[in-house]
């Protein structure tokens, strides 16, 4: 775990496109479930700092837009939309491209911006406010982090695998979301 969380950060300091060479799925299955815990953890590290802002009725979750999305849905179309769909979509959007950029500048640069992209479009889940405009960097952050991880994953081992981590981290949220129900 600490091996991949370093490879993690020392690539995330200089991001080069360098596919990873090592094929072994029980290898790329190691790194891809660290990586996800990683991901997940600092989302739920995070979590506080929103209940901190509703509390102070800075923000409200209330009118979250994925809860919106999501109404009606029976749970298994919620999880097919959240863990495949939507995944499937921005990762196509947001770390498909990023083979494109083929010098070591351009690259670094599109993979923070698109990173940034990707995290930023997130800010759309919540009402337009002017403290949620003040916020937004904040507001982001699991998704700017996850973005990074994702690109990370994107580059080292193909797009499927940003996709599956994306649809795996997604799919952890709302399975946890559906724990209160049972």
């Amino acid at each position: 775990m600490k091996e991949t969380f370093l490879k993690l950060i020392n690539y995330l300091k200089n991001p080069i496109l360098e596919k990873d060479n090592n094929k072994d799925l029980n290898y790329r299955f190691k790194v891809f479930f660290h990586i996800l815990f990683i991901s997940v953890l600092t989302g739920i590290l995070i979590t506080p700092i929103f209940s901190l802002f509703e509390e102070m009725n800075w923000i409200s979750m209330e009118n979250h837009k994925v809860e919106e999305l999501f109404a009606g849905m029976n749970k298994l179309l919620i999880i097919l939309t959240a863990g495949v769909i939507i995944p499937t979509i921005e990762e196509a959007i947001f770390r498909g491209p990023l083979t494109a950029f083929k010098t070591a500048k351009s690259f670094k640069i599109g993979f923070y911006v698109l990173t940034l992209l990707f995290g930023f479009v997130h800010i759309t889940n919540f009402d337009m406010t002017p403290a949620v405009l003040i916020l937004a960097p904040l507001l982001v952050i699991p998704q700017l982090f996850a973005g990074l991880a994702l690109g990370f994953l994107r580059v080292r081992f193909g797009l499927q695998w940003s996709i599956l981590l994306h649809g795996s981290y997604n799919c952890f949220f709302i399975l946890l979301s559906f724990i209160p129900e049972f």
